[in-house]
């Protein structure tokens, strides 16, 4: 006996090909028109249509929330804080330069070549060299 003479034991059914002909009629046992009856049917499932009509939030002009920072201007530190003092992200978020809704993440750049009248004590910003070297010309202090 050689490996071309073996024979299986069970031997294979063929699939049932409807639509070419036969004893089935002219339908072949997929009814009339519709969807259902061509070649090629494909239903697509419900979730699937209802996940496509949500408005995509990825690709260039989608900043996740860690990206975002707020800035703002010497100007209107001076405007809002005449006579120096602490500034932090909680004091300004009182003042009402930033607010929490729109703001989540809590991230703040301080820019701005304004001339400084009042000492100020930045904490918890991050500030711009121009600023950097405005603050500290006016004699103010800057940590991290």
């Amino acid at each position: 006996m050689q490996v071309h003479n073996l024979q299986p034991k069970q031997s294979k059914k063929k699939k049932k090909r409807i639509a070419r002909g036969g004893k089935r009629g002219t339908y072949s046992g997929r009814g009339l028109k519709g969807q259902k009856s061509r070649a090629g049917r494909k239903i697509r499932p419900q979730l699937r249509e209802i996940i496509n009509k949500f408005p995509k939030q990825r690709g260039s002009t989608f900043k996740g929330v860690k990206h975002q920072v707020k800035e703002i201007q010497l100007s209107e530190l001076q405007k809002k804080f005449p006579n120096g003092g602490k500034i932090s992200p909680a004091l300004l978020r009182k003042a009402g330069l930033i607010t929490k809704s729109s703001f989540p993440t809590g991230k703040i750049k301080i820019l701005g070549t304004a001339d400084l009248n009042a000492v100020y004590e930045i904490s918890g910003c991050v500030l711009s060299k121009k600023a950097q070297e405005a603050v500290t010309r006016a004699g103010g202090k800057i940590t991290k």
